[in-house]
């Protein structure tokens, strides 16, 4: 396992692209920080964290050659691998929250960004970004935020889940292949939060209403089960879960 070990940088998955454009590395090689200043979650939001509390890192995976259609699958499996990882410290009640939010007892835990390289319509390599907090105890103006030590009590070794979680990545890109992809979006969906329970969504427009989480599709949409049974598929863009 390579790993570039930083003190500050402004997004450890930018420091990855940028080596990965000058210089060949290797599978899986990771970038890891003890300080952000310009992290990034979906749409552009920023991720904090505070200094050498949480584990920042950020995984290279080459020669994964799949669909951009087929692109969310990558998403979904990273989702689960972190899944695994995090029950292996004994926290329970983990679900994702679509798309790839990691929450525990309700609450968020940890957010994954991945930026893929796409060539000739087929997504050749990928930089999976992950924010995982681990010893942070105090979230300031972040009420629904927690860490491994509020949930179990005790302080963890971000190496040892770093290496843990490269295990379970590998396990799970060994897997995808044309017939295991279903299979992954069936795990991913048994462990979606508040799937077939009545949920509160807000739009685009900014409109509150309420559905039922029915899964997701091959392409990452959010399937919700509205008034009359009538079933709406939306992207990230759309709509997002308030409760």
């Amino acid at each position: 396992m390579n790993i570039i070990k930083l003190d500050a940088i402004d997004s450890t998955n930018n420091y990855l692209k940028k080596i990965i454009l000058n210089e060949g590395i290797t599978d899986y090689t990771i970038v890891t920080a003890k300080f952000q200043t310009e992290g990034k979650g979906q749409l552009g939001t920023k991720w904090e964290s505070e200094h050498s509390k949480n584990l920042i890192c950020s995984v290279y995976k080459k020669n994964i050659n799949i669909k951009v259609q087929d692109q969310f699958v990558i998403s979904a499996l990273v989702s689960l691998a972190l899944i695994k990882t995090l029950r292996k410290v004994n926290l329970s009640n983990i679900h994702i929250k679509w798309p790839n939010d990691i929450m525990s007892d309700n609450k968020k835990i940890c957010g994954i960004l991945i930026e893929n390289i796409v060539k000739e319509n087929y997504i050749k390599d990928a930089v999976i970004g992950i924010g995982l907090n681990v010893n942070q105890t105090i979230f300031n103006n972040l009420p629904n935020a927690t860490s491994i030590k509020n949930l179990i009590g005790a302080s963890c070794s971000k190496d040892e889940i770093l290496k843990d979680l490269v295990k379970n990545l590998e396990y799970y890109f060994n897997k995808l292949d044309k017939s295991s992809i279903n299979s992954i979006f069936e795990k991913y969906e048994d462990a979606l939060f508040r799937i077939n329970k009545p949920s509160t969504f807000k739009n685009s427009k900014g409109e509150v209403f309420s559905g039922y989480i029915k899964g997701v599709s091959r392409l990452g949409k959010l399937s919700v089960m509205l008034e009359d049974n009538l079933v709406e598929s939306y992207d990230l863009k759309e709509i997002s879960i308030l409760n």
